[in-house]
C-alpha cells in the first residue's frame, strides 16, 4: 500500500491540484462537518507500537486517520491506546481542522490474537467449523488467523458490541471518533451463507441489523460517533435501509490491489490493476456503486495499494475527480506512505 521512494513528492503533487489548502481552523465544527470536509486520510494497522510510529501519526498531514487500536491485542494490552488517540486528537490535518480518529475494528472475523479469543478456542479449517461453533471457516483471501464468523450469533455480537468491554466499547472507552468495520462483506461468504441459511436467516439483512445495532450502541454513549464501512456495497444493493447505519464508506483496490499476508517491499504488496469493463467487481463496477453511497449522503473514500508512481498518482487522480477521498499505500499497512 505504500511506497517509498518520492512518496512525500507525489503526495505534494497530488494535493497541489487536488486537495483542499486548509484555511485555518474556524468556528467550532461537528464530528459531522469534520468528516464532511476531509480532503486528506490515512491508514495504519500494524506496528503502531514500534519507537516513532505514533509521532509521524502526529506529525503527518492527514484530516482523518484510521488505526489499529494495539490494546485489543492480546500481547500489547498495556499499550496507552487512550494517550494515542488523544495526541492525535491534538494535531491538525490539511483543513485546519483537527485530526478525526477512527479505530480498526473486524466485525465479521474473529482474529486470533485479540483479547477475547479463548484458550479453549479452536480455529476453523477450510471444511469445518471451529469452536464455538460460530467459528465458520478460514479468510479466503489467505490472511493467517482470521476466520469468518455467524456474526448474527449473540456470542459474537457480545464480543462485537453488546458486551461490558467488548471491542466497541474499548473504542468508546479510548476516545476515538468512530470505528472502521472490516469484513463487512461476510454477508456474501459462502460459508457464511450457508450457516445463515441453516438458521433461516438473511445474510444481508442481518449484517445491516448487526451494524445499526452497533451504531446505537455507540451513539447511546458518544452521539457524534461516526460508522464506517469497509467494502461490501452490494449490502445495499436493493436495501436503501443500508445507508441508514452508516456514515461513510471506504472501498480497496478501485484501481490498483496488494496481495493478501505480504511484506512491504514484496512486489505483490501493490500494482496489480484491476480489470476493467462493465462487469462486476471491475473499476467501473466499483464507482458506479460507490456513487450510489454518494447520492445517499455518504463520505466514500478509497484505499488503493500501489507504489509505481503513475500507478499512484492515476489512482489518486481519478478517485479525486470522482470526488472521492483517496488514500494510497501498500497492503501491509504498517507505516505511513
Amino acid at each position: 500500500m505504500l511506497w517509498r521512494f518520492g512518496a512525500c513528492c507525489l503526495l505534494t503533487a497530488v494535493c497541489a491540484v487536488g486537495c483542499s489548502s486548509g484555511t485555518g481552523p474556524g468556528a467550532p465544527l461537528t464530528v459531522a462537518e469534520m468528516l464532511a470536509a476531509v480532503r486528506t486520510w490515512a491508514c495504519q494497522l500494524q506496528r503502531i507500537d514500534e519507537p516513532g510510529a505514533v509521532d509521524a501519526l502526529v506529525a503527518s498531514p492527514y484530516d482523518l486517520l484510521i488505526v489499529e487500536p494495539t490494546r485489543s491485542s492480546k500481547d500489547l494490552a498495556e499499550f496507552d491506546t487512550a494517550g494515542m488517540v488523544l495526541r492525535l486528537k491534538a494535531s491538525t490535518g490539511s483543513t485546519g481542522n483537527r485530526k478525526l480518529v477512527i479505530a480498526y475494528v473486524n466485525i465479521g472475523q474473529a482474529e486470533e490474537w485479540r483479547w477475547y479469543w479463548g484458550g479453549d478456542w479452536v480455529a476453523p479449517t477450510a471444511d469445518a467449523a471451529g469452536t464455538p461453533d460460530f467459528l465458520l471457516t478460514v479468510d479466503p483471501e489467505g490472511w493467517a488467523g482470521d476466520y469468518p464468523v455467524a456474526f448474527w450469533d449473540p456470542r459474537w455480537r457480545e464480543i462485537a458490541f453488546s458486551g461490558e468491554g467488548s471491542a466497541l466499547s474499548q473504542v468508546v472507552d479510548d476516545g476515538f471518533d468512530g470505528v472502521f468495520m472490516d469484513w463487512v462483506e461476510a454477508y456474501d461468504d459462502p460459508h457464511v451463507q450457508e450457516a445463515a441459511q441453516a438458521a433461516g436467516l438473511d445474510p444481508f439483512e442481518e449484517m445491516i441489523s448487526f451494524i445499526g445495532a452497533l451504531r446505537a450502541s455507540a451513539r447511546a454513549r458518544n452521539p457524534e460517533f461516526i460508522v464506517v464501512q469497509n467494502n461490501g456495497t452490494t449490502l445495499s444493493d436493493g436495501r436503501p435501509e443500508a445507508f441508514e447505519v452508516i456514515d461513510a464508506i471506504v472501498h480497496e483496490g478501485v484501481w490498483y490491489r496488494g496481495g493478501a499476508g505480504v511484506g512491504w517491499d514484496d512486489p505483490v504488496a501493490g500494482d496489480e490493476a484491476t480489470p476493467t469493463g462493465g462487469e462486476p467487481y471491475t473499476t467501473e463496477w466499483y464507482v458506479t456503486q460507490l456513487q450510489d453511497y454518494q447520492r445517499a449522503g455518504k463520505v466514500v473514500f478509497t484505499l488503493d495499494y500501489a507504489r509505481q508512481p503513475e500507478h499512484v498518482v492515476r489512482a489518486y487522480r481519478e478517485s479525486r475527480a470522482l470526488d472521492f477521498r483517496p488514500f494510497v499505500s501498500l497492503s501491509p499497512l504498517d507505516r505511513l506512505p
